[in-house]
């Protein structure tokens, strides 16, 4: 399949009308052909206008229509081969068995996906029967969710596959019923021509409308505050940076109809090394620590940036640990020059920083990241509020607490994160009671004895947390309730069975998950 350098708009290539640009490779620091051209205002208002047309018809689809379009797309993914594979490589700096894995990753989640409709427990049907004789009678009730309507969806910088064109926004936005309109990532042309031609051809043989997928090509703000100010669209995905997201909120929120935004922005996940552990293995907690900070060259969501344990002997022996098994490893291509250079920048604002010590400090290149390990006081983490601050790669920050009541302190002054991880030891269950209501509070997944990077495809992964780490807690883009994101209840009251909508009538309610009357039958 070629690139062309053109946006998707209605089943068709189209060049974009504005400037171009080219993808750059950050491991050979050369630019990638083709060039590339930015859509237009109305190119814009076409693929969201198409989108909003095609909703009603997509919705209709039956769930096994819709399972069979996300199998078809995982399969054209597939098919795509090494072409996309080297793609992907030549313009992220990833090397192979990563890309592998994360095209593994993202036809999985559509076949999550496709398995939850098949299954149908996402539509959530009640029926209240009606009471004709209750004083005062109760109508025949039954309700269902539908999908809210054409949604947003930005393509990540940090997984050109997974969290990008087919990721997990844009699968399980199509499960729900909605359209998307998709904004490419500027780093990944080129990838996200390949996957969204992949789509393109899987709607065209499963016989979808043509607007239920568009590929938005360029680079600005200007696109995506268009498409999330476009009347069209009721939802946005969006991962990224915490000022990217704030801004497509601040756009969404004025409109003369807000739509809700759910966006991934900014986590340090958390690890306590809690006193048993330390004692226990101190020296194995740093080496399984210094592999998942350096993973993908820390460029993960999840990295574990902070790390929270009582001072003394015992953390001493783990920072010894650490920094040594972060010494041994070289810097890596970041996936952009951009990222790299706020990398970079973060490094050297706590290595300036009056109340940091520095652990580890392999010399910075150009383009790359080298691991960085630094430490501070709990007293002074609490006082200032920079030492917080997402540094985004191989950096972490260890806290030496004076005793458990601070390290509480310390926890509780955290904003939301994705993650918190416990290191413990059976003695150590009494100091991870008094922590585990605050890390609820604080975070969308707790782990123990493991670490944070790696987010598995499952139905009861939550990828989400609070603020700032999403923009709606009560959300999560990984696992099967990340569907919830896009649907809204419906309730239809003494319709007539002939008006229903088929999955609510009583010659197909038999054998469907539902609630009968409050009770979850599937008789």
């Amino acid at each position: 399949m070629m690139i062309t350098g053109e946006a998707l708009i209605g089943g068709l290539a189209v060049k974009g009308s504005e400037g171009g640009l080219r993808a750059f490779n950050p491991a050979t620091l050369q630019y990638l052909e083709p060039e590339f051209h930015t859509v237009g205002p109305a190119q814009i208002e076409l693929a969201c206008d198409l989108a909003g047309a095609a909703f009603d018809a997509y919705r209709a689809t039956s769930d096994e229509q819709r399972a069979v379009f996300l199998d078809t797309i995982g399969r054209q993914l597939m098919e795509l081969g090494d072409a996309l594979v080297e793609r992907v490589m030549a313009e992220s700096g990833l090397p192979r068995a990563r890309v592998e894995g994360e095209r593994a990753r993202s036809v999985g989640q559509l076949k999550l996906f496709a398995q939850l409709l098949r299954e149908g427990s996402w539509s959530d049907l009640r029926v209240d029967p009606a009471l004709p004789e209750r004083q005062p009678p109760r109508a025949d009730l039954r309700m269902r969710m539908i999908g809210l309507g054409p949604v947003a969806v930005f393509a990540a910088s940090n997984f050109p596959l997974a969290f990008s064109v087919a990721g997990g926004d844009t699968a399980s936005a199509l499960a729900a019923g909605c359209p998307v309109v998709l904004k490419a990532h500027s780093a990944h042309p080129g990838t996200s021509e390949l996957v969204g031609r992949a789509i393109v051809k899987a709607a065209a043989l499963c016989g979808m409308p043509a607007g239920v997928f568009a590929l938005l090509t360029g680079s600005g703000n200007g696109i995506g505050q268009a498409l999330v100010a476009h009347p069209a669209i009721q939802a946005v995905g969006f991962t990224g940076s915490r000022s990217g997201g704030l801004a497509l909120m601040a756009v969404a929120a004025a409109r003369p109809q807000p739509i809700p935004v759910y966006a991934e922005m900014s986590s340090i996940n958390p690890v306590f090394l809690l006193p048993h552990a330390l004692a226990a293995r101190a020296e194995e907690i740093a080496a399984g620590f210094a592999v998942s900070l350096t993973l993908g060259v820390g460029q993960m969501c999840t990295n574990p940036g902070l790390l929270l344990a009582l001072d003394g002997a015992d953390l001493e022996r783990f920072k010894r640990a650490a920094a040594q098994a972060l010494e041994g490893v070289a810097a890596g291509t970041m996936l952009s020059p951009g990222i790299a250079e706020n990398f970079l920048g973060g490094v050297h604002k706590l290595a300036d920083h009056a109340d940091v010590a520095t652990l580890a400090l392999a010399p910075q290149q150009g383009g790359k990241g080298a691991p960085a390990l630094f430490a501070t006081s709990g007293a002074a983490f609490l006082a200032r509020r920079e030492l917080a601050d997402e540094v985004f790669g191989p950096a972490a920050l260890v806290v030496a607490c004076r005793d458990l009541a601070e390290l509480r302190q310390v926890a509780d002054s955290l904003e939301g994160q994705l993650t918190a991880t416990l290191q413990l030891e059976p003695g150590d269950y009494d100091a991870a009671r008094q922590l585990l209501p605050v890390l609820e509070r604080k975070v969308g997944r707790i782990l123990a004895n493991g670490f944070p990077t790696g987010v598995e495809v499952a139905s009861a992964m939550v990828h989400g947390g609070p603020f700032p780490s999403t923009s709606d807690g009560r959300s999560t883009s990984v696992g099967t309730t990340a569907i919830a994101r896009f649907l809204r209840p419906v309730s239809y009251q003494n319709l007539p069975q002939a008006l229903l909508p088929a999955v609510l009538r009583d010659d197909k309610l038999a054998g469907s998950w539902r609630r009968v009357d409050g009770e979850l039958t599937r008789q």
